[in-house]
């Protein structure tokens, strides 16, 4: 049981915010998580979301929960003022005073991904600069409305990328686990999409970085998840709510569980405990 009134709520969006749908763009927000997320802002509570998506698929429901702050990509990009924030903006390489980035050198990026092809030539990989996707494979075989770009990575462009994403067939994993590159960090999303990031793009940085550009302490949060990558914010935040379809390692240690993100286990959890 929660002893503490939250100043800050933290939620994650895929398994957790979102109803589940056949395809990765029918996920949707349920009237009641809107409802609750509205009724937080109301009573003075700030939202803020720290997700795997890119801007493209995830800045509409930013804006229908009214959050105050999103992290991106993980916490590669991390936006401060999400109600007058534009697409354009997120998406460019400028320097804005509301825009955090932890990213790293696009040639860094594409050298990596050479290298790993040279040892595994069927690998699917690929960088994210910008929204897009810069890739060997086909992307719609996961986002059938993603941004890409097919490359050979001579044609990526100069800037700051935001990570590399590879998806590896069962046959792959065990080889590209020993030949990943030590500066990198590697989430692992719903057991397919591996991604490689700067070491400060992770959720529990993101949320330590929120905490300390709003005035919060971490011990003031109550963190919403569902899956592997979210353990690294669930151990930096101060209560940490798993949804009951959780990855059975984030249900180790959550804090409590709610119902399950198709059962609007985050807004009622929030209605019964908070409003």
């Amino acid at each position: 049981m929660m002893r503490f009134s939250p100043s800050l709520v933290i939620a994650d969006l895929d398994g957790t915010m979102l109803h589940d749908a056949d395809t990765f763009e029918g996920r949707f927000l349920s009237n009641e998580t809107v409802k609750a997320a509205k009724c937080l802002r109301e009573n003075g509570i700030p939202l803020a979301i720290i997700t795997a998506r890119p801007v493209g698929s995830a800045f509409d429901f930013i804006h229908d929960l009214n959050a105050q702050v999103c992290a991106y990509l993980n916490g590669a990009l991390i936006d401060f003022d999400c109600a007058n924030s534009t697409i354009s903006e997120l998406t460019s390489q400028r320097e804005i005073s509301t825009l955090l980035r932890f990213g790293f050198d696009s040639k860094h990026a594409c050298d990596v991904c050479l290298r790993l092809l040279d040892k595994i030539p069927t690998l699917r990989l690929g960088v994210v600069m910008n929204d897009v996707r810069y890739t060997n494979f086909d992307v719609r075989m996961l986002w059938s409305k993603q941004d890409f770009v097919i490359t050979d990575f001579s044609n990526v462009p100069r800037g700051t990328a935001d990570k590399i994403i590879i998806v590896p067939r069962d046959s792959e994993k065990e080889q590209l686990q020993r030949i990943l590159p030590d500066d990198f960090s590697l989430h692992i999303s719903e057991d397919v999409l591996w991604m490689l990031t700067n070491p400060l793009a992770n959720k529990g940085h993101a949320l330590n970085v929120i905490c300390n550009r709003l005035g919060v302490k971490p011990s003031r949060t109550v963190v919403f998840g569902d899956d592997v990558i979210d353990i690294d914010m669930f151990r930096a935040g101060g209560y940490g709510v798993a949804v009951s379809n959780s990855n059975p390692r984030l249900l180790a240690i959550a804090d409590e569980i709610c119902a399950s993100n198709n059962d609007d286990g985050v807004a009622n959890w929030l209605q019964n405990e908070l409003l």
